[in-house]
């Protein structure tokens, strides 16, 4: 007995045959996945940050309130090439902490115009969570960049600096 993939049809009522239906199923559902292809998965979440000079780091971009809390938590390196871009929803005077960062970060604050206000290298706190000090908060920000530390000062970002993204 042969078994037969059976799908509704409106002119026999309970179903029969796919047929030539299935098969142009297929071949759409296949066409449907043709196209450009992003480069890897980082992609889907990860933007461009033009730096002054035209440098670029590729961010990891956070704006979930729940993903800012965590940050770089745990992370044990941040190559010289990358960082972590946090959008805010509105500006305001957002301080920055460091516990359980495990590496040193340089931490740039940048306003709605995506220009530098403020700039911290912040060493790693793995003590008690109320032994780790607050960094930044100083001037209205909306944006936040960080970078491994030492490479604001290797990139020569400096207050007044704008980035692109």
């Amino acid at each position: 007995m042969r078994s037969a993939l059976l799908v509704p049809d409106a002119r026999r009522g309970a179903g029969g045959p796919a047929g030539p239906r299935l098969l142009l199923a297929l071949v759409a559902l296949a066409a449907a996945g043709c196209g450009p292809k992003p480069a890897a998965i980082e992609d889907f979440s990860t933007r461009l940050v033009t730096l002054p000079g035209r440098a670029q780091v590729r961010a990891e971009v956070l704006s979930d309130e729940r993903d800012m809390v965590r940050g770089m938590m745990y992370r044990t390196s941040l190559a010289p090439d990358r960082g972590m871009l946090f959008l805010h929803s509105s500006p305001g005077y957002h301080t920055y902490w460091m516990f359980q960062v495990r590496i040193p970060l340089d931490i740039v604050w940048m306003d709605s115009e995506h220009r530098i206000v403020e700039i911290v290298t912040a060493p790693p706190c793995t003590t008690e969570a109320n032994q780790c000090p607050n960094y930044g908060g100083h001037a209205s920000s909306q944006y936040v960049l960080e970078l491994a530390g030492g490479m604001a000062a290797r990139y020569g970002l400096k207050t007044g600096d704008t980035l692109e993204f």
